[in-house]
């Protein structure tokens, strides 16, 4: 799981072996704590199937010994072996997933390159080398709009698809792997918008992607009024809710809007903002955590779904 935006200088890393509990906690606390544009939080299992490793990546050097204090009440004594170093920029998220197995939702797998022999023959891999940006498919909101996607195929077959804050790309890739069409993604950040055209020619999929850099639908591209059947947004809940008239405004009549990057309290305020452009919550899942809101105009009565990463 990987939590928070990534800084895009990551000058320092802090790394602490523990268990799963306690490294879901720290996460969880450190991506509250501080500025998730300044730091990243990636926990994931070691190679002896149990112990979990906790790394936290900070923009600048952080206070060594506010944050043990801050985890203390989680791990104990064990914050005074938390270390800290300082690093090069680098390809930090690639290192934090040597780890990570591949994520699979339905037929789309996610991997990278070091599990391109766990592709069966009738999946449909992305492979991702993240590089600096956001969404590396092991993060609980991805998968969350990944099982989406997968869900909305089995009822047809949504024509024009927006992926907003596209990140790596990883939910435009696999729209396009799915339906063979062209998917319209955008970012804010440029970091984020040249690491998924490089994913999407890494993936084949350079013909079908067409990418831009604005925040929200502010593009050409993206702002059209009511012409999206399948829409993306996989942020935070601050700029979810700043963004509800614009997302709303693009979505086609009976289109689908698939929101995550929530935690469960920050999931009534969404809704409430949606539900002032005309959206009610068609279904919700809840994977590490972590909330994906499926929600159409007019809508119909919620079906909460809860449940660990599959």
């Amino acid at each position: 799981m990987l939590e928070g935006l990534p800084p895009h200088r990551p000058t320092h890393v802090l790394r602490l072996d523990t268990s799963e509990r306690a490294a879901r906690a720290m996460t969880d606390l450190i991506g509250e704590v501080f500025d998730p544009t300044e730091t990243a939080v990636a926990a994931f299992e070691t190679e002896d199937g149990i112990t979990w490793r906790l790394e936290a990546y900070f923009s600048e050097e952080p206070d060594e010994a506010a944050v043990r204090d801050l985890i203390r009440p989680i791990v104990g004594e064990a914050a005074d072996r938390a270390t800290f170093a300082a690093i090069d920029q680098q390809d930090w998220v690639r290192a934090s997933l040597e780890g990570l197995k591949p994520v699979r939702a339905g037929r789309v797998l996610v991997h990278g390159a070091h599990d391109r022999e766990r592709v069966r023959a009738n999946d449909r891999p992305i492979e991702i080398e993240a590089a600096l940006a956001f969404g590396t498919g092991h993060h609980g909101t991805t998968l969350g709009c990944l099982l989406a996607l997968v869900d909305a195929l089995k009822r047809g077959r949504p024509r024009r698809v927006l992926d907003v804050g596209t990140g790596t790309g990883i939910l435009a890739l696999a729209a396009a792997r799915l339906l063979h069409t062209r998917v319209i993604a955008g970012d804010l950040d440029p970091e984020a918008v040249a690491t998924a055209r490089s994913n999407a020619a890494l993936n084949g999929l350079k013909p079908c992607l067409t990418f831009y850099e604005a925040p929200g639908v502010r593009h050409l591209l993206a702002d059209r009024v009511r012409s999206f059947d399948l829409v993306f947004a996989n942020i935070l809940a601050r700029p979810l809710t700043r963004l509800a008239p614009s997302l709303a405004r693009v979505v086609a009549p009976g289109g689908l809007l698939v929101l995550s990057g929530l935690i469960a309290r920050d999931v009534p305020g969404v809704l409430a903002a949606y539900a002032a452009q005309g959206f009610r919550l068609r279904r919700r899942r809840i994977i590490e955590g972590w909330a994906t809101l499926e929600l159409r105009r007019g809508g119909a009565a919620p079906r909460p779904v809860s449940g660990s990463t599959p």
